[in-house]
């Protein structure tokens, strides 16, 4: 039987691995909130099928799915896909879902942090976050897997760990007060340390402007390799991601990981930007549960929230000019994986991610 351990990962030679690394399978949350999604999500609910049936080519796919929408994801998934019916507030499995880790005798078990819907009563997205605040201990369940409750609030797409001993996030995410509430910079520091098992986590000060989530990593940058980082970039010097890209740059061109490797960044261009029609904001339902967003409001768009399966890297495509030079950058940083673009993305942007807040992967426990 699954148990919830008193002890770390850390302490128990468990450690979250490279994102490349074999996966048992991919998670996802079936889409319904109208007041997140326009159209009452079912343009979210087909870009949803898009990319659970592109990944299902790669490995099993879980979906999580309402009790009340479990007929209509049936219909309209393959077959391929396994529905678990779990009840939600939203649909972003990297953040509300575990994060798996592994130790080398190729054991997994999952880390559960303390979730608060990207900030809680101060500057959160939803007003209420109950349903989510369970599913990584309802996934652990279902998978008969050891579980670590964490002592911190931490979301996945703020996460970026190489599987070798560095993490890569950003102060203005975790060390935001709606996320830290009474513990140190240094406490959360280390308990990130604790439950990723990590030696050296570099601080970047900001993420993608935009970003309603306060600044995750998955948005800006992140680990295609160990030592290689994928950075979103532009070269418009009146974009305000230009000073944010940047600085990045110059911040990660100067380090190096745990191993003491200096990083290469490695320069994805950004979208060109997307904001909201008025078209869509008429079909998005307003009220006082979820944030409310305007016409001509921006969202983060980017390439590198992306998926990488076993045998592919799933990247988002929003019918851009920037579509087909991401997706050959990309590849050369994969030269084991094809790179596959999932078009129609932007019905996922829309709720304020991409492919990589939509996923989560639980690992196999075996390494390459």
């Amino acid at each position: 039987m699954a148990k919830t351990l008193k002890t770390t990962p850390s302490q128990d030679g468990f450690y979250v691995p490279g994102a490349w690394q074999p996966k048992k399978q991919c998670w996802m949350i079936w889409p319904q909130q109208s007041d997140v999604w326009p159209a009452g999500a079912k343009l979210a609910q087909a870009a949803f099928v898009r990319v659970a049936s592109a990944i299902a080519d790669s490995e099993p796919v879980t979906m999580c799915v309402s009790a009340a929408q479990f007929q209509n994801a049936r219909a309209r998934l393959p077959d391929t896909v396994r529905l678990v019916e779990m009840s939600t507030n939203d649909a972003w499995m990297r953040d509300s879902g575990p994060n798996f880790v592994i130790n080398d005798q190729g054991q997994v078990r999952g880390v559960d942090w303390q979730f608060n819907s990207w900030g809680g009563h101060i500057g959160g997205l939803r007003n209420h976050w109950e349903l989510d605040e369970h599913i990584a201990h309802k996934v652990l369940e279902i998978e008969n897997t050891d579980r670590y409750k964490a002592p911190i609030v931490a979301e996945g797409g703020a996460l970026q760990a190489d599987g070798e001993g560095t993490l890569i996030t950003t102060r203005q995410c975790l060390l935001n007060p709606n996320r830290t509430g009474e513990r140190s910079d240094e406490e959360v520091d280390q308990a990130l340390k604790d439950y990723m098992n990590v030696e050296k986590i570099i601080w970047l000060p900001t993420g993608c402007p935009f970003d309603e989530t306060d600044g995750h990593i998955d948005d800006l940058c992140v680990f295609a390799a160990p030592g290689v980082v994928l950075l979103t970039w532009t070269e418009d010097k009146n974009d305000p991601q230009y000073e944010v890209s940047q600085l990045t740059y110059d911040i990660l061109s100067n380090e190096t990981d745990a191993k003491g490797r200096p990083l290469k960044v490695v320069k994805v261009h950004q979208p060109n930007p997307i904001c909201w029609t008025e078209e869509e904001h008429a079909t998005f339902d307003r009220n006082a549960e979820a944030i409310a967003r305007q016409p001509g409001e921006r969202i983060a768009a980017t390439y590198v929230n992306y998926y990488i399966g076993n045998s592919a890297v799933f990247v988002p495509l929003y019918d851009d000019p920037n579509d087909e030079p991401a997706l050959a950058v990309i590849q050369d940083q994969f030269p084991n994986h094809k790179v596959v673009g999932v078009p129609g993305c932007r019905d996922i942007l829309l709720g304020g991610g991409s492919i990589g807040c939509i996923t989560q992967a639980q690992f196999s426990g075996e390494t390459r």
